[in-house]
């Protein structure tokens, strides 16, 4: 038998996913959790062989909760299974440590079978998710933005006029307009909004308050 845990913070979820796979008489749900915290101590407790883990979760996200498994369980793996698909959703998942990244419209036969390859170790990928990752690799390196850059980048997310990132970071304003240009040219855009939309999309900035 293949022991999973299944993590998401929709208690109906929960249920839908525990239900399927008892339909798999390989495969036993020994536990659920509604966040990262708890799924930390559910697999501290049971020792399930498979994670399904969804992302973005109240409290610790899915993300974290992969990379501390992966670092304090490393016998038990990891496969994401939820709704997003955006690139930094599935690069965060890859880096932290995730064996598979599926979403939760993966038909039931190949959601256990992909939970059985888990468990061997083996890495399972969504098509749509399989399709962005090569798509990455295949592209072009993109031009990184340098500490200073994303700082002022970082303030005109939360509002901030260019006079008021100058005053911020003690700089002048046609410092800042520099900066946001140069940041522009990398990031391929031409004005604020769409700069600080690619750097959200990218992982570049933490979403604002």
């Amino acid at each position: 038998m293949t022991r999973v845990l299944v993590v998401d913070d929709h208690p109906v979820v929960r249920g839908g996913i525990e239900a399927l796979l008892a339909t798999a008489g390989d495969l036993e749900v020994v536990g659920t959790a509604g966040d990262g915290l708890e799924a930390l101590e559910l697999v501290a407790a049971l020792q399930p062989d498979v994670v399904l883990m969804d992302l973005r979760m109240p409290g610790l996200d899915g993300a974290s909760a992969t990379e501390r498994i992966r670092r304090e369980h490393p016998s038990v793996h990891v496969l994401v299974l939820t709704t997003y698909e955006t690139d930094a959703d599935i690069v965060r998942a890859v880096e932290a440590g995730a064996t598979g990244y599926l979403l939760k419209d993966t038909p039931l036969a190949q959601l256990a079978d992909s939970v059985r390859a888990a468990a061997r170790g083996e890495t399972v990928l969504a098509p749509p998710v399989a399709a962005r990752l090569m798509a990455r690799l295949r592209a072009p390196a993109q031009e990184t933005l340098t500490p200073r850059e994303l700082e002022v980048l970082g303030a005109v997310a939360r509002g901030a006029t260019n006079a008021e990132v100058g005053r911020e970071l003690f700089i002048g304003e046609a410092t800042v307009k520099t900066h946001l240009l140069r940041a522009f040219a990398k990031l391929g855009v031409d004005d604020r909004t769409h700069a600080v939309t690619v750097a959200l999309q990218r992982g570049l900035l933490s979403p604002p308050d």
